[in-house]
């Protein structure tokens, strides 16, 4: 399929996005790392165009075409760790892994199906804290030059595979916060609530604020209520 000029200008975006490293603005939405003692691990922000089933919305940014998409997946129900939650490809990094790149890729592989000879890498984000996990992440961020078929691989670990148009994300009739009240305490966060089936796909807590701090920093939010909030 012939690149068009919005998704060249999407991936050049993205490509100038990882080669400034994030430039802090993610690691501002998480906190500042801790001395030590956290697991390292990686996700795969994998970026691409859509094969079928486009956004019904038009993205303000000129960049976001209708089939820009985001693969993304489902956490099986029975995980011990976020369970049910939708996330972006990844894990821990094995010893036997040659940094963070080959972890996300291969957790990718290992998760979804998805060939790695079609994934263009284009670079590493800023390290950010996961620290009631015990990790400290590395998002990879990366265009899906030549897309492969994706799906659920083990479902001990996954309950779907999907590929997310990236302008349903941003239409802000699906934006909105999740809010988890304990112990006197509010935890508020940004999500995303898509349409599909009959509960639709909520996207939040980390997930969730890895892609609200690259659309912002890439200038593709648009306007979106911070009053509403999203059920868990």
């Amino acid at each position: 399929m012939p690149a068009s000029s919005s998704s060249r200008s999407a991936r050049a975006q993205l490509a100038a996005f990882a080669a400034r490293g994030a430039g802090g603005a993610l690691a501002r939405r998480f906190g500042p790392l801790p001395g030590a003692g956290l697991r390292p691990a990686a996700v795969l922000m994998l970026f691409g165009v859509l094969d079928r089933l486009p956004s019904d919305h038009e993205a303000q940014a000129r960049a976001v075409s209708r089939d820009l998409d985001v693969l993304l997946l489902a956490r099986a129900a029975t995980l011990r760790s976020h369970p049910g939650q939708i996330a972006f490809p990844g894990g821990r990094v094995d010893p036997g892994d040659d940094g963070a790149v080959a972890a996300a890729v291969r957790e990718a592989e290992e998760e979804t199906g998805v060939d790695a000879a079609g994934v263009e890498v284009l670079g590493e984000l800023e390290r950010v804290s996961l620290a009631f996990s015990g990790h400290v992440v590395t998002p990879v961020l990366a265009w899906w030059r030549h897309p492969s078929p994706v799906g659920v691989v083990d479902e001990a670990e996954s309950a779907d595979v999907f590929r997310m148009p990236v302008a349903d994300l941003l239409d802000p009739a699906n934006r909105g916060v999740t809010v988890i009240r304990r112990g006197g305490r509010e935890f508020r966060g940004p999500g995303f609530l898509v349409p599909h089936g009959r509960d639709g796909r909520l996207v939040w807590g980390f997930t969730g604020m890895l892609l609200d701090g690259l659309f912002d920093a890439l200038g593709w939010t648009e306007d979106w209520d911070r009053s509403r909030e999203l059920p868990l």
